[in-house]
């Protein structure tokens, strides 16, 4: 039997290329210093009880402090840049930056994608960017604790480098605001744990999508391109 045009048309995966490439740099950046910040502050958080060999010739824990440091600066630095592409870049990067809650439909979304990660829809929703529920959990864990985690982090930063240095003029009222030194030191290591339980539930829901629904996941991210296999 011959195959027809409309045959070929509709067993052609169709694509929509999503992630630009400032994005797609910019995830996977911001995934690599989030993996640096949260194994060097456990570190700082949980000191090594001794280190081998003559005093005079280590310096480990200064140098966990310095390389906390500068995963920080990336940190910050991509997710200020990040921010700036959501104005300037495509439609689909202007998610991350707000939460539609004005939309009766974005809410039949986020209901409907929540009973079926409870397993009580069998059919995944396809979208072109992040569903509704993705959507939430990235304003709120990238944007909202991201900016929380730079805040009280530099505010940290500026009680080593001193009064009136420019961590301490940019972020110090931080400190008091919070409740004092302590305070601010336990709430950072909170959001270290909140990135650390978003990341395993983001992997596999990222994987989950990939296999089960019609759309690509984890290959969008690397490619900028979402593969509709329907």
């Amino acid at each position: 039997m011959a195959t027809t045009a409309h045959d070929i048309e509709r067993k052609t995966p169709k694509a929509v290329y999503v992630f630009e490439a400032p994005v797609r740099i910019w995830h996977w950046v911001h995934a690599l210093s989030i993996v640096v910040l949260s194994v060097t502050g456990y570190l700082i958080a949980n000191p090594l009880p001794s280190v081998g060999g003559e005093a005079s010739q280590s310096f480990l824990m200064g140098n966990l402090r310095l390389v906390h440091f500068i995963a920080g600066y990336v940190f910050a630095i991509g997710l200020v840049v990040r921010i700036y592409w959501g104005f300037v870049g495509n439609r689909w990067s202007r998610e991350l930056l707000y939460l539609p809650l004005w939309r009766g439909q974005w809410w039949r979304d986020l209901f409907e994608e929540i009973k079926y990660y409870l397993f009580l829809r069998r059919e995944p929703t396809n979208h072109v960017a992040h569903n509704a529920l993705a959507q939430a959990a990235m304003w709120f864990f990238n944007v909202v604790l991201g900016l929380f985690m730079i805040f009280t982090g530099f505010a940290l930063y500026g009680e080593g480098l001193g009064l009136d240095s420019w961590a301490d003029r940019l972020f110090g009222w931080v400190i008091p605001l919070l409740g004092g030194s302590q305070s601010v030191r336990m709430l950072h290591i909170v959001g270290m744990w909140l990135f650390i339980v978003f990341a395993i539930i983001h992997i596999y829901m990222a994987l989950r999508a990939d296999i089960m629904s019609k759309a690509s996941s984890v290959s969008a991210i690397i490619s900028g391109w979402r593969i509709y296999r329907d």
